[in-house]
């Protein structure tokens, strides 16, 4: 027995030491020590409190403010204009006093004094074509922007009121005390802009050859802004890129156009008898009752028909919302009309599309069935889509969202042909703004200070949508595709962008006004990074737990990113603070590869470290005690033979000592691993990322093993891992599967594989 603990801690002894000197030696001599990318975000992060609890929750103090509107609208086909009488009425919830309201003017980012243009660095351009030489140098500014009539209380006394740009201070009478409402109302006017000659988020298109407008209306109207715990008021100025910050309200709308129009808006349909034909009342109640195919509401042959008409007459179309954060609404007489229901938990919600001949026959194939799809994958991912409808019109040039409609872009030629690039964008922009019901216009976050907020966690979820919709409608997908060729999303599709000049890059946590590449930025990375935590990080079990919880604890409120992130880990007892460190606060890469990789036998004869550890203290080899040795497979210790031998024939300790201390049973039970691997993994990368390695045998089998991240956590730059293993490993690869956006995989695999230049690969092409 005295033998027996001798031996242990002898090997305990010389294996610790050998293990404990090299790292720290390496450590030193190296200078990759422990660089703070785990530590806690608590710098970072505000402060819990009574609003927003460190859980991620709302807090038990959390408040939001409430704006309820009724207005009035009247478009003027003849002459592109809107205008409106609007009365809100304004609840007080903070704890805070307020001596004056603010007021969203958006669409005053397009008047002649707007400073949006200003902020544009521009340079002379060699070479122009005429009509953009015109446009940029000799055109006059349109008459765009609000024209503020008057604003006034509910005695219609003017109240003061003061615009700056895009934001309009409105004085109050008296302060608005805690609980108390304030009702005022604003009359007000503007030129409707040419969205496909002007750019914007909304507006109409012209059709010179039936001379018809197709109206996509949004920021039309004076909208309030958010008051809330984080910013106070947020006023920050509309400069055309960041989109909206707004409170939820109720509202009751009534829009007057020509009679001949066809309309769909934000909310319920009050007086549809009045506005509907009986033949079209009939379509509706049979739309109602279609799970599989969209029915018509309006045709082709009708809408055409009526692209003829011009009616003098107008007719009132009466909308009703609650608890929505906006309104938007679509008319033309150009527009086809067709519905189908979709089953959400347990009640039925109408999946809609709007558009004219042009986006046939694509459309009517394929919008209705995208948006319903969609409601179907974000609710089950999140929480049952709580609202009757949803509604998707065709734009052109346009992919913006509003609560219940939004507007797409994808238009065939005029022989009605198209390509792949314009199916698949047309199906995926569908996916992506009627997946924003969600993002941010129930679970309401800033998209002023926080583009990644909506955009990101939108794009996320729109790539599983989108691979749903292939799996659901396999005949949307062209012959060389066997699944929904999503552009965003995993991970490989982010690459170019990580590996690209740092000097043009911002961290996702920087507001998407001072962001470059807004795209890559907004969308693909932060979808990336999600994708990534889901599939590579946390399994899709508890990250698909987790991001339900938050979307359920912040459905009708405004978070912040703070508040995503915590629910993250509250809900999944999964430490991220790593992860959100690198990929939402740095402009790190991922990197990882194989540095060095060492096969060891099993000897019973002493090896060179110990020979030399031995002499360098002035003992006698004869003097230790039975140990086993690890040999190097080509080193000056090492015999052919070991290679056919099994673990205890090379290890005549090892072999005593198991028969000594193991029963029969137990000996049969033991593992007798032959080949040892000794793998140094480097990073040169910045982020810290699992290191997923695919083990490849001599056999043929694999085996897939996931180190976490925290394997970083000491030495920032390479980690050796030792691998025991009873068959031989004849390769091994770094991320098999490309799900951590690694952008240099020329050193994922051992053996390292010979990787073609670029000059190469050209030829190749060429070649072929």
């Amino acid at each position: 027995m005295k033998r027996l603990k001798y031996y242990l801690l002898s090997v305990v002894f010389v294996s610790t030491a050998v293990f404990t000197q090299a790292q720290e030696k390496e450590q030193v001599k190296t200078g990759h020590t422990n660089n703070n990318k785990f530590k806690q975000l608590y710098d970072e992060f505000a402060t819990p409190n009574m609003y927003r609890s460190a859980s991620g929750a709302p807090g038990s103090a959390y408040y939001q403010q409430q704006a309820d509107y009724k207005m009035d609208i009247v478009l003027d086909d003849k002459n592109a204009r809107i205008a409106g009488y609007e009365t809100i009425t304004y609840t007080n919830n903070s704890p805070d006093q307020l001596k004056y309201l603010w007021v969203q003017l958006d669409q005053n980012v397009r008047a002649k004094d707007s400073k949006s243009p200003l902020i544009e660095e521009s340079n002379v351009r060699p070479v122009m074509r005429p009509n953009e030489f015109a446009s940029k140098f000799m055109k006059k500014p349109l008459e765009r922007g609000f024209n503020i009539q008057k604003v006034v209380d509910v005695n219609d006394k003017p109240l003061t009121y003061m615009i700056n740009r895009t934001m309009m201070r409105v004085e109050l009478p008296e302060p608005l005390e805690t609980g108390d409402k304030f009702t005022f109302s604003i009359r007000w006017w503007y030129n409707i802009n040419d969205h496909v000659k002007e750019n914007g988020r909304s507006g109409y298109e012209y059709f010179p050859k039936d001379g018809n407008r197709a109206y996509v209306i949004a920021q039309f109207f004076p909208r309030m802004a958010v008051y809330n715990d984080v910013e106070g008021w947020q006023n920050s100025q509309f400069w055309g890129r960041d989109e909206f910050a707004l409170p939820f309200g109720d509202y009751e709308v009534d829009i007057t156009v020509p009679a001949d129009h066809i309309m769909e808006a934000t909310g319920k349909l009050l007086n549809r008898k009045e506005v509907f034909s009986k033949e079209m009342m009939k379509r509706y109640e049979a739309a109602k009752k279609s799970y599989k195919k969209p029915v018509f509401i309006v045709t082709q042959e009708e809408a055409e028909a009526a692209e003829k008409g011009f009616s003098k007459q107008t007719k009132t179309w009466k909308f009703k919302a609650e608890n929505v954060r906006d309104f938007g609404f679509a008319t033309s007489r150009k527009f086809i009309w067709d519905m189908m229901a979709v089953k959400i938990g347990d009640k039925d919600v109408m999946a809609v599309s709007l558009y004219p001949k042009e986006g046939n026959p694509l459309w009517e194939e394929w919008s209705t069935k995208a948006v319903a799809s969609t409601l179907e994958t974000y609710s089950r991912m999140t929480f049952n889509y709580p609202y009757h409808k949803a509604v998707s019109v065709h734009a052109k040039q346009q992919g913006m969202e509003y609560p219940m409609i939004c507007w797409n872009y994808g238009r065939p030629k005029e022989d009605g042909t198209y390509n792949d690039r314009v199916k698949y964008g047309m199906m995926g922009v569908i996916i992506h703004e009627v997946g924003h019901n969600f993002f941010p216009m129930i679970v309401n976050s800033d998209e002023r200070q926080w583009t990644w907020m909506d955009e990101g966690l939108n794009t996320f979820l729109e790539y599983l949508a989108q691979q749903d919709f292939g799996e659901k409608y396999p005949e949307a997908l062209s012959p060389q595709h066997d699944k929904f060729p999503s552009d965003r999303g995993p991970a490989h599709l982010i690459v170019p962008y990580m590996r690209g000049n740092q000097d043009y890059m911002a961290p996702i946590m920087t507001k998407g006004l001072n962001t470059y590449q807004f795209g890559n930025n907004a969308y693909g990375k932060p979808a990336t990074a999600l994708n990534i935590l889901r599939e590579a990080i946390m399994g899709h079990e508890l990250f698909d737990y987790a991001f339900k919880e938050y979307a359920n604890r912040w459905m009708f409120k405004h978070p912040t990113p703070e508040d995503f992130f915590r629910t993250m880990e509250d809900a999944s007892a999964v430490d991220l603070d790593w992860f959100w460190r690198g990929w939402f606060y740095t402009t790190d890469w991922v990197d990882i590869g194989i540095k060095d990789v060492k096969k060891f036998y099993v000897s019973s004869k002493p090896n060179k470290f110990i020979k030399d550890l031995v002499n360098e203290r002035g003992g006698n080899i004869n003097d230790l005690p039975p140990l086993v040795y690890l040999v190097e497979e080509g080193g000056e210790d090492f015999s052919e033979d070991m290679k056919t031998k099994s673990l205890l024939e090379n290890s005549t300790p090892l072999k005593e000592y198991i028969m000594d201390n193991f029963t029969p049973a137990e000996q049969r039970q033991i593992k007798t691993p032959k080949f040892f691997y000794n793998i140094t993994f480097e990073k040169p990368g910045g982020l810290v990322m699992p290191i997923i390695v695919e083990y490849t045998y001599a056999d043929g089998t694999k085996k897939t093993e996931k180190y976490p991240a925290q394997i970083w956590r000491k030495n920032d730059k390479e980690v050796s891992k030792v691998i025991a293993s009873e068959k031989e490993i004849i390769s091994i690869v770094i991320d098999p599967n490309l799900l951590t956006a690694d952008i240099d995989t020329s050193n994922n695999n051992w053996p390292r594989k010979e990787q073609q230049s670029e000059f190469e690969k050209f030829k190749s092409k060429v070649k072929q």
